[in-house]
């Protein structure tokens, strides 16, 4: 059927395909698993379903097939520079891990746990394994699990411990560039990875100087038990790695070349790429693993089973390292291309748009902009429990309201990490708060009035939003 010269879009049009996908996230997301006790339906299904949906409307409307489709190949375009960077974040990570740079840190961390300072070591400790790895869930399932077995050991608060650890856990991925849902918000938002980063920073730190501060005031104010503590599980993680790999100065390399290309503002992926080739060359030089070794860690990723020679591997050092690759991020990839084809089809009637001038219509001011891109966060993260889905949702919604009032999208990106990723950690029906509360053995009703970096992080945002403090109003979108 021809196309007529113009298609006439109603808010209806807009409203189905949004409102269709609502519904679907409500029964297969919230409903099948918290309320009928069955399998929640896999989110790039759900976005699948959701594309059929609106491509169907768009079709039925009189929009041609090639149209629709160049509008979603359009869209794909536009994020796959991002997809790049993704496949370069599981590269990065297998030849850190093979080169021993990630294994080294990691040592030394756990070498520096003194139960005297356990709250505040609970919480700086994490930040550095999750900033190195881009993992919260691996830095809590690995030296979060040696933390809060030590702190049961001492007769430490376990539900302040839980806090600190997934607080600090949480500030590392938020800032780390190998982190995938840092990489997603920054795409989402069409912002540069370095400059969401450093726009995060006007809320992540101050919140994470609150957080250090307030846990080293309650190890005195609420000093632990005392007790003996079991060291088997520390003394055999460490005699595991040392087993592993061999440490040395030149494996801080890797890192500094991306903190250089960070401060410098070099292009991600090459910057990347750099740090990830010459983590290959110091795997061969210093490491006792062969070529061979080398192109599987960054292919599917590093394996323990590698070190050949080593008896026997425990399991959180297993979990730990058994990881990265090019492979590392493919549901974050897939999830990627199935919500680009559903924002890509419903772009053509600008329905994203349309529906937040029409719901946010009272928002006319920069501050009320931010604060809604904030809340909409809160939302749609406690609703999908997913933050992927939240970045791409609440940035395709907001960007142009964001363009319209001259406030700069890493403001966005910030937003949506501010009140989506912080936020579902103390959640109790979200995927990460089940992982939490599973891995740690404190629930999250427990644990969440003590993840102060979250909490801290909640008040600051919206300050800045209202103040305008931090906001970058005088730089050019």
């Amino acid at each position: 059927m021809k196309e007529p010269k113009e298609i006439k879009v109603r808010f209806i049009h807009a409203l189905m395909p949004v409102l269709f996908l609502s519904i679907l996230i409500g029964y297969g997301l919230i409903a099948r698993p918290l309320f009928f006790g069955q399998t929640a339906f896999p989110l790039e299904v759900v976005f699948l379903i959701a594309s059929m949906f609106s491509i169907g409307q768009l079709l039925i409307m009189g929009f041609e097939w090639d149209k629709v489709l160049k509008a979603i190949v359009k869209k794909l375009a536009r994020g796959l520079p991002a997809v790049l960077i993704l496949f370069a974040i599981g590269v990065i990570i297998g030849s850190w891990i093979i080169s021993g740079t990630i294994p080294m840190l990691i040592y030394y961390g756990i070498k520096m746990i003194n139960p005297d300072y356990i709250y505040v070591l609970s919480f700086l400790i994490p930040i550095i394994f999750s900033t190195l790895t881009g993992t919260s869930w691996g830095s809590v399932g690995t030296i979060g699990v040696v933390l809060i077995g030590m702190a049961g050991a001492i007769d430490a608060d376990l539900a302040i411990t839980a806090g600190a650890i997934v607080g600090g856990a949480y500030f590392g991925d938020k800032i780390s560039p190998l982190s995938d849902t840092t990489n997603l918000a920054a795409l989402a938002a069409e912002v540069d990875l370095y400059d969401h980063i450093r726009s995060m920073m006007n809320t992540t730190l101050p919140a994470a100087l609150i957080a250090t501060l307030s846990f080293l005031i309650i190890g005195f104010v609420k000093p632990v038990g005392g007790g003996v503590i079991d060291t088997i599980q520390v003394t055999t993680t460490l005699t595991a790695i040392e087993g592993m790999f061999h440490f040395n100065l030149f494996l801080f390399i890797p890192p500094l070349v991306v903190l250089y290309g960070s401060i410098t503002r070099k292009a991600t992926l090459p910057t990347l790429l750099t740090s990830s080739m010459v983590a290959c060359i110091l795997a061969l030089i210093f490491q006792d693993y062969t070529m061979e070794n080398v192109i599987t860690a960054l292919n599917t990723g590093f394996d323990t089973s590698m070190a050949t020679w080593m008896t026997a591997v425990p399991e959180n050092v297993i979990t730990l390292f058994t990881r990265g690759g090019l492979y590392e991020l493919n549901f974050a990839i897939m999830l990627f291309f199935m919500i680009f084809t559903f924002v890509g089809s419903i772009d053509m009637i600008d329905a994203m748009p349309t529906l937040v001038n029409r719901v946010f219509a009272f928002a006319k001011t920069r501050s009320t902009v931010i604060l809604s891109s904030l809340f909409a966060s809160a939302f749609t993260n406690v609703t999908t429990s997913n933050q992927s889905a939240t970045s791409f949702i609440v940035g395709d919604a907001f960007s142009k309201k964001y363009d319209q009032y001259c406030i700069p999208r890493k403001v966005l990106s910030r937003s949506i990490e501010d009140y989506g990723t912080m936020i579902e950690n103390i959640i109790p029906w979200t995927t990460t708060g089940v992982f939490m509360a599973a891995t740690l053995g404190v629930p999250v009703t427990e644990y969440w009035h003590s993840q102060l970096m979250t909490l801290a992080n909640l008040i600051i945002a919206p300050i800045l939003a209202i103040t305008g403090r931090g906001c970058f109003y005088k730089e050019k979108n």
